[in-house]
């Protein structure tokens, strides 16, 4: 299991448009790679996260699905996706980014996608996805496009939502430093303390 980095707030990075993996001249193993994406998304806690969001230029993402019969929600990663129809009513719903901590962003979407894409195995499909699937398909797209995902809202509800998150990353850092512990090799007066968050 290889966790990968995972770029922070990198506006160059993330807006460039990723290439197709071309499974002719692999440029690396599509299956470790989807391991790898995979693994990186389960560990960030996260439902989606794009190759161009680990520094890796590809057309490839994964996803976490609905819920199988086993009660395990379903893993997938896409390779040189494209959605080729929507479908349903339009839904707005918050979404934030692994990319991006602490912004959250109310997005209008559609609500189903037909969706074409290749497995790691190199076999091509076609489904439909629809509810919070389809969201995250039309998110991960949005990475693979250059495109950030709170561009899609107005600027009077990204400019609410720039505000949040400064005040987030603003408190997330003050914790940061009352979690850091002395150095245990040093002597010091004051008792160790474990603040709960």
């Amino acid at each position: 299991m290889t966790i990968l980095p995972i770029i922070k707030q990198d506006i160059l990075t993330l807006t460039k448009l990723s290439e197709d993996f071309d499974f002719t001249k692999p440029p690396q193993n599509p299956i470790e790679l989807a391991t790898n994406l995979v693994d990186t998304m389960l560990d960030a806690k996260g439902l989606g996260l794009a190759a161009i969001q680990v520094n890796l230029p590809y057309r490839v993402f994964a996803m976490r699905g609905n819920v199988n019969e086993k009660g395990n929600p379903e893993m997938f990663c896409f390779f040189n996706p494209r959605i080729v129809a929507y479908g349903g009513e339009i839904v707005k719903l918050e979404e934030g980014c692994l990319s991006f901590p602490g912004l959250f962003v109310e997005i209008k979407r559609p609500r189903d996608v037909r969706f074409r894409f290749t497995l790691p195995n190199g076999q091509t499909d076609t489904k439909l996805f629809t509810g919070m699937t389809a969201r995250v398909i039309q998110h991960e797209m949005d990475h693979l496009d250059g495109k950030l995902f709170y561009n899609l809202a107005n600027q009077y509800k990204r400019s609410l939502a720039f505000k949040q998150q400064a005040k987030y990353l603003k408190r997330v850092a003050s914790q940061a430093k009352i979690l850091k512990a002395p150095d245990l090799g040093k002597s010091t007066d004051s008792p160790l303390m474990i603040t709960q968050i």
